[in-house]
């Protein structure tokens, strides 16, 4: 058996799954901890994968690995290749006001890059840098995101051996960055240097099959590649054997909807990524997800077990209660200050059971809206994969079967960015991407029923006309 590894490191931990290369199965995997925070140290992620590697039983029977993270970090380095200040991790917003300069700056930004800057980006954390820190930034040399850095350590590079010009990345971390064209496939220099301040070293872009390296030194199975890695959600895709008309809808803390299509695709609204498979990942991401099923079962006073049988007791619409779920405020759309709001309460609809009903139709009221945008940039889609804890809950993978226009399947659950890892290190080691079966936890029956979209988009309309008086 030819074992390949897959790792996931993410906001909150390090995640490596060993895994059969001809048939995806797991046969033994690992984990560790993160330290919480939006800035990082990341030796504090290289300590995490070499505990989570042990973990899993090392690495001496396992013939490449690969390295999925999270996207847009800033993981800055001198030129004896020393991290200079800790990472700022993608959900650190202190660069808002640096995303809105580059956006004024460069009216043409989405055509050169494939997305709208945000806070999130690499970009817009470097124009902080040179603002906020600049005798930091003079420092820079090289610029990497997570998985470059530690697609890099595991080469045997770092401040020991510092060759900078052997840091790589794939095209996915690439367009994350707000200075990468997926038009050309290369980088865009003279946004790099508005932000940073200075031209520096950037990784080199890697194609899916193309290996970064191989571990030093030569364990039982003789030399271990080291594939391309790619950013959380790229590796996702490729862990779910996502293809052309596939849409992932992600629940988790925050919601996600992404689509694999051919050709380049972003907007103001939606960020043009490309994919880890040689095409291109249109991505939205929303606020209220996961949590709003908390607050709610919260208020209640019920688990989600209960919250879900509650829900499926009641009739599609809630009786005309609507829940606008901007707990936190949203992202798509891009209203950062809105609160939540509950419409419609009449004697008849204010019952435990609508409410229940209403607060999982207004999370995946949030998630059609984001595939709506998707499909403004030409996403075809033909199938949901619904993922992520909240979707294995009866009652969401119920009722998106009748809020999505299209039929949904609910994966089983899995470490499927991990195995988006594992994808590519089988890929790189055989030359062809495995074709791993996944299976499924269930395949509701498509039931759309248009009334919820109708009422929610109707609220919407009349809080929008209201604001603007």
């Amino acid at each position: 058996m030819t074992l390949v590894a897959g790792v996931d490191s993410s906001t909150q931990s390090c995640k490596v799954v060993i895994v059969d290369a001809a048939s995806g199965a797991i046969v033994r995997e690992g984990r560790a901890r993160h330290p919480d925070g939006t800035e990082v140290d990341p030796g504090a992620w290289w300590e995490a994968l070499q505990e989570a590697i042990a973990a899993a039983g090392g690495l001496d029977d396992v013939a490449a690995i690969s390295v999925a993270a999270q996207q847009h970090g800033m993981v800055v380095l001198d030129a004896a290749g020393e991290v200079i200040r800790p990472a700022l991790l993608w959900n650190d917003t202190r660069s808002a006001d640096a995303a809105a300069q580059l956006a004024a700056e460069f009216p043409d930004i989405v055509a050169r890059t494939g997305s709208r800057p945000v806070a999130s980006f690499t970009a817009t954390k470097l124009r902080w840098l040179r603002d906020a820190e600049p005798e930091n930034a003079a420092r820079v040399a090289a610029v990497a995101l997570p998985h470059d850095w530690l697609t890099w350590r595991l080469r045997g590079f770092g401040p020991q051996n510092p060759d900078l010009t052997q840091l790589t990345t794939d095209r996915s971390e690439a367009s994350g960055t707000s200075y990468w064209n997926p038009h050309t496939d290369d980088y865009d220099r003279e946004l790099l240097v508005a932000a940073l301040g200075h031209d520096a070293v950037l990784p080199r872009v890697l194609g899916p099959e193309e290996a970064a390296g191989t571990l030093p030194g030569a364990p039982a199975t003789g030399r271990v590649l080291v594939g391309p890695g790619a950013g959380d959600n790229a590796g996702a895709a490729l862990g779910l054997g996502a293809r052309e008309g596939d849409v992932v809808v992600s629940i988790g803390t925050s919601g996600t909807v992404f689509a694999v299509t051919g050709s380049p695709a972003g907007s103001d609204a939606v960020a043009g990524f490309a994919d880890a498979s040689g095409l291109f990942l249109p991505l939205v991401a929303t606020l209220n997800a996961a949590r709003v099923l908390d607050a709610i079962a919260g208020l209640l006073g019920v688990d989600h077990d209960e919250l879900g049988r509650l829900a499926l007791t009641a009739e599609p619409g809630a009786h005309g209660l609507v829940l606008q779920p901007w707990f936190e405020g949203e992202r798509t759309p891009d209203l950062p200050d809105a609160t939540a709001t509950l419409f419609g309460l009449t004697l008849a609809s204010t019952t435990r059971e609508n409410l229940a009903r209403a607060s999982i139709e207004g999370m995946l009221c949030g998630l059609a809206a984001g595939l709506d945008a998707v499909r403004t940039v030409g996403v075809e889609a033909r199938r949901i994969l619904l993922v992520g804890g909240a979707a294995q809950n009866p009652a969401v993978s119920a009722i998106a079967a009748q809020v999505f226009d299209v039929p949904v399947v609910v994966p089983e659950p899995g470490e499927y960015v991990a195995r988006g890892g594992a994808v590519q290190a089988a890929w790189v080691l055989a030359g062809s991407r495995p074709d791993w079966a996944v299976p499924l936890a269930a395949e509701p029956a498509s039931d759309h029923r248009p009334v919820i979209r109708e009422q929610y988009a109707a609220r919407l309309q009349n809080r929008e006309r209201v604001r603007l008086r």
